[in-house]
């Protein structure tokens, strides 16, 4: 088998005006949409956070990778090695590194092309499954009204359930509590993860207690404030959450800070900012900055990276979930192929997909059922793109002017002056 085409298609996808520690959504998230292409017509999909400096990665390396063997997965592991550019993770809460992610979408979609040869489910190709089904965290957002993109130009005073709360604002403990209400019920999910970092993080506390008074205690809960606490600041939030929060994620910037922290608390501190790649992992021992660690297929660099971390998770004691961010069906059904290879994934993953639910680019969209997904049975990654759909979103991708996500110039349109700080409480 040899790869004989690498088609790469920026796309936008509606994203709602959702906060978070950087500044504000834009109306579109942007996605990358690999296809790769064997001799013999198999195509095999990836896809990863959108950008244009990711974009022209993503070109210069396929050039490179054009006659080469999927299944050989190591030589266009070197080949991608010997093209790559030095990587800034950035200090916003999304990983801005764009040779890691180009890595991924390869990876993922040589992966998706090899399981559809033999007819196997990707999953096989990785070990094999552990588990028939991976649960997933509702995942809430403080928000301005709107729905994203064109679909955000006014808001539907007669929507009901989870279209109502994917519009209406959300600014304050009752929002975040009647957005959970409605997500829940329409997806199933069994646990809530909010998004801080957004207001006074006695705000936030306050969010999060009204959620456990309103679903009890048997639903687990999360707050993750991106990094943007000082120490003695999510010390003092954080002892008003001890017994209420499953994990507090990445409360604090910086392995040293996570350490304190930890040390201070009785919660478990989880992560996707402080260890963020296998130079970061002798840190994390020596100062034993998180219990969790929020793998990201996209971000360690594809499938065989993410079992790497689940090893090391094994061997030194962490738990293991795995992060989001807004995606599309692909990535979706990626994250699903991987979790359920994973036999120490320890927490329900995230995902954002119900903020871009009903804009997805596959045929036949995953369906989440009691907050889980099915394993797909179907060769690959079980999932078939809707060629036309992909189309409408990169002339979407083209019109929308977008070419970064850069949640700080959005902010700046409703709150002028506006800056990020990569500290604020």
């Amino acid at each position: 088998m040899k790869i004989s085409h690498i088609h790469i298609t920026p796309v936008a996808v509606p994203d709602p005006p959702l906060l978070n520690a950087a500044g504000l959504h834009a109306p579109y998230a942007l996605r990358l949409i690999v296809e790769i292409v064997s001799a013999d017509g198999i195509s095999g999909w990836g896809e990863i956070p959108g950008g244009e400096a990711t974009r022209a990665a993503l070109e210069a390396a396929a050039e490179h990778l054009l006659g080469l063997d999927p299944w050989r997965l190591n030589a266009i592991y070197a080949k991608l090695e010997s093209l790559a550019r030095p990587d800034d993770r950035g200090a916003t809460p999304w990983d801005q590194r764009a040779w890691v992610h180009v890595r991924s979408a390869i990876e993922v979609a040589c992966y998706d092309l090899m399981g559809k040869s033999v007819g196997r489910p990707l999953v096989d190709l990785l070990g094999g499954a552990v588990r028939e089904r991976v649960p997933f965290a509702a995942y809430l957002f403080y928000k301005y009204a709107g729905a994203g993109g064109e679909f955000g130009l006014g808001v539907d005073a007669e929507a009901t359930g989870w279209s109502a709360a994917r519009q209406r604002t959300a600014l304050d403990p009752a929002g975040i509590v009647a957005q959970a209400r409605a997500m829940v019920e329409c997806y199933g999910f069994q646990s809530i993860k909010l998004k801080g970092g957004v207001f006074e993080p006695q705000v936030e506390v306050d969010s999060i207690l009204a959620l456990r008074e309103a679903f009890g205690l048997d639903m687990p809960l999360r707050l993750d404030p991106n990094a943007i606490w000082r120490v003695d600041t999510a010390i003092a939030a954080g002892r008003q959450l001890e017994g209420v929060l499953e994990y507090f994620e990445d409360p604090v910037r910086g392995q040293a800070d996570m350490a304190a922290v930890a040390r201070a608390l009785n919660i478990p501190l989880a992560t996707n900012m402080c260890t963020t790649s296998f130079d970061d992992l002798p840190g994390s021992v020596a100062q034993q900055s998180e219990a969790i660690i929020l793998s990201d297929h996209h971000f360690w660099g594809g499938f065989r990276a993410s079992l790497d971390l689940a090893r090391f998770c094994a061997v030194f004691g962490r738990g293991l979930s795995m992060h989001s961010n807004s995606h599309l069906g692909i990535s979706l059904a990626a994250m699903v192929q991987l979790a359920a290879a994973v036999p120490n994934l320890t927490y329900d993953c995230d995902t954002h997909y119900p903020w871009q639910d009903g804009h997805d680019l596959l045929v036949t969209p995953l369906t989440f059922e009691d907050g889980a997904l099915d394993v797909p049975k179907a060769p690959g990654l079980g999932i078939e793109v809707d060629r036309a759909k992909l189309e409408r979103m990169r002339k979407r991708y083209l019109a929308c002017g977008l070419t970064e996500r850069n949640d700080e110039i959005e902010m700046r349109k409703v709150q002028p002056g506006w800056a990020f700080q990569p500290t604020r409480w």
